[in-house]
């Protein structure tokens, strides 16, 4: 009789993680999005001491088009998210799900032991992967 392993949240991130620099512009930034199809971008640290940050489309649309500021002229840094939710690679996935709906918040950035980034994970990904029907569908 063999136990089956938990569903942990390496099984079910993307791990083609983009990044971008804090001081590129939210122009640079959408370009970067449409370039790689997503709909996020991981902001890089200063340095080994800082934290990561993350820029999300709706913070765009929040901060530069709903407010009508120029692309061109907003920097990254200045509407990114920082810091981010990390959850480690090997966490299940149903503690992910707790974490992300506990913090509202619909994605996290998934970092390996020496918090370096390896993905992100959405809590539609974990909720539709981690259902009964979504294994199912996986497996």
């Amino acid at each position: 009789m063999s136990a089956e392993l938990p569903l942990c949240v390496g099984d079910v991130m993307t791990g083609d993680v983009r990044t971008i620099s804090r001081m590129a512009t939210v122009a640079e930034a959408i370009g970067a999005m449409r370039e790689a199809g997503v709909s996020s971008l991981v902001v890089e640290r200063r340095d080994v001491f800082d934290e990561l940050g993350l820029i999300v489309v709706t913070d765009i649309a929040r901060e530069v088009v709903a407010r009508d500021r120029a692309a061109e002229r907003v920097n990254v840094y200045e509407v990114m998210s920082k810091p981010v939710l990390t959850l480690p690679v090997d966490m299940q996935a149903k503690y992910a799900v707790r974490l992300l709906v506990r913090f509202s918040v619909s994605r996290a950035l998934v970092v390996d032991s020496a918090r370096a980034p390896v993905g992100i994970v959405t809590l539609r990904d974990l909720v539709l992967r981690s259902t009964p029907a979504g294994a199912e569908a996986a497996g």
